[in-house]
């Protein structure tokens, strides 16, 4: 890991990671003592401070190891999309013209939906300016639950145990395009490998095997009482052993890390498959209103969201010459 006090409990910023000390900085910042910090609602410091406070805590989670230049000039959008459909953008002009025209049914409808617009509320679109961070190859594989952790899918992908439609890649800047599949070792998934004490276990079932195979049977000595015990003991399920999971059959070991039920989920698009270890990139993410496909730890559309908005809108860096063009990262789009 490149930062050795990236899960420092005094700063407590959350990170993309199945750490239990994430989890634990998480509770904190949500439910624990730093709630306060985060959501407050009196202020004594000043609004480019809090500004700053809430851009560490989104740039925490959100492409920490990308250097903070690097990500605006080439990952911050422009401006915040629009994800309204366009009937909702023009219903208010409808009932006017409708009025004008005296066509009342057809305004009344019009008004009727635009108060059902106004209900549902806006798209919590402040989430979206991380949607270019969201396509890269590195965090899809997070996403998609291969790795325990952005840094160590970023490892996957450098050391070669990634497959991008079909062709060895290297490069964990690359940001993917719809409909691109990206294929992980399954040797490189650390959760499908077998724990050191079950080879342990193995190991001691398989001499036990031989030291018993090799003492000569007292078939004579047995007493009517064990061979009623035996006979109990043969009626009885037999219970799973590393052996019958090694010989018998071959299912796949699937060992989890403590503590990271919170963090298994997939997002909308991407399509998940755990018997190929691929995952498809579908299209890019959106939002609608209530309900963002960006997973953050913060709300879609609170004010630590609203404030690194606010942070990156007056700092934004537009101005690409030939030769930065040149070392941009590389985009499929």
């Amino acid at each position: 890991m490149r930062d050795a006090k990236v899960y420092n409990f005094k700063r407590a910023l959350p990170r993309m990671s199945w750490h239990p000390h994430n989890l634990y900085n998480l509770w904190r910042r949500s439910f624990g003592a730093l709630e306060k910090v985060t959501n407050r609602t009196e202020y004594q410091e000043t609004l480019n401070w809090r500004r700053w406070t809430a851009k560490s805590l989104l740039r925490a989670y959100h492409g920490d190891y990308i250097n903070e230049k690097i990500f605006r000039r080439w990952y911050l959008p422009e401006n915040l999309p629009d994800v309204r459909p366009p009937e909702a953008t023009s219903l208010e002009s409808t009932v006017e013209l409708n009025k004008w025209a005296l066509r009342n049914n057809a305004a009344g409808m019009a008004a009727r939906r635009a108060e059902e617009e106004k209900e549902k509320g806006l798209a919590p679109v402040g989430s979206l300016m991380f949607s270019e961070v969201e396509r890269r190859i590195d965090v899809v594989i997070f996403r998609a639950c291969f790795s325990h952790s952005v840094y160590d899918a970023r490892r996957m992908v450098i050391h070669g145990n990634v497959l991008l439609n079909g062709k060895k890649h290297t490069n964990p800047n690359t940001r993917l395009a719809p409909g691109d599949m990206v294929s992980v070792d399954p040797k490189a998934i650390r959760f499908l490998q077998p724990r050191p004490e079950a080879k342990e276990d193995l190991e001691k079932e398989t001499s036990a095997d031989a030291e018993a195979s090799a003492k000569p049977e007292a078939a004579s000595e047995e007493s009517d009482a064990v061979d009623v015990k035996s006979k109990d003991r043969k009626n009885k399920p037999k219970a799973w052993s590393v052996t019958d999971l090694k010989s018998g059959s071959n299912l796949t070991p699937f060992h989890l890390p403590p503590y990271a039920s919170p963090f298994i989920f997939i997002p909308a698009y991407l399509e998940a498959s755990f018997a190929t270890c691929s995952v498809v990139y579908l299209r890019h993410p959106t939002a609608r209103p209530g309900y963002s496909e960006i997973p953050t730890p913060w709300d879609a559309d609170g004010e630590v969201v609203r404030l690194t908005w606010e942070w990156y809108s007056k700092r934004r860096m537009r101005i690409r010459s030939k030769s930065q063009l040149a070392r941009m990262p590389e985009n499929r789009q």
